[in-house]
C-alpha cells in the first residue's frame, strides 16, 4: 500500500526558513540541494510510513524520524496519509501549537 504524503503548513514554513537560513551561507544553489534531498526523505514514506519513535505521550500517533543527524522529522501516519508535521534543524525543538493551524 503507498500512502499520500502531505506536508503541514507549520513543515513547509519550516523547509522556507531553512532555504532562507542557508542560502546566505551556502549558496542557493546548495541550500535547494540540501533541502530537496530533506523533502525527498519525507516523501521516501508513501511506500515505507511506521519508522521512527512513536512519541504518543506528547501527542498520540506522534512519529519523529532523524534525518542525517540533522534535522529531525516529525510526522503523523492518518489513514492512508502520513502528514510530515514538522522539520526541525539546528536544535529546533519540537511546538506542538503551531499545528493547530
Amino acid at each position: 500500500m503507498k500512502y499520500e504524503v502531505r506536508f503541514h503548513a507549520a513543515a513547509e514554513r519550516d523547509i522556507a526558513e531553512l532555504l532562507a537560513e542557508l542560502a546566505p551561507k551556502a549558496g542557493a544553489a546548495t541550500a535547494l540541494r540540501f533541502v530537496n534531498r530533506i523533502v525527498d526523505y519525507c516523501l521516501s514514506f508513501e511506500t515505507f510510513p511506521e519508522r521512527g519513535t512513536r512519541h504518543d505521550d506528547i501527542a498520540p500517533g506522534l512519529r519523529t524520524v532523524g534525518w542525517r543527524r540533522r534535522a529531525t522529522i516529525a510526522f503523523e501516519i492518518v489513514g492512508s496519509r502520513v502528514v510530515i508535521l514538522r522539520i526541525l534543524y539546528a536544535g529546533r525543538t519540537l511546538d506542538l501549537s503551531e499545528e493547530e493551524e
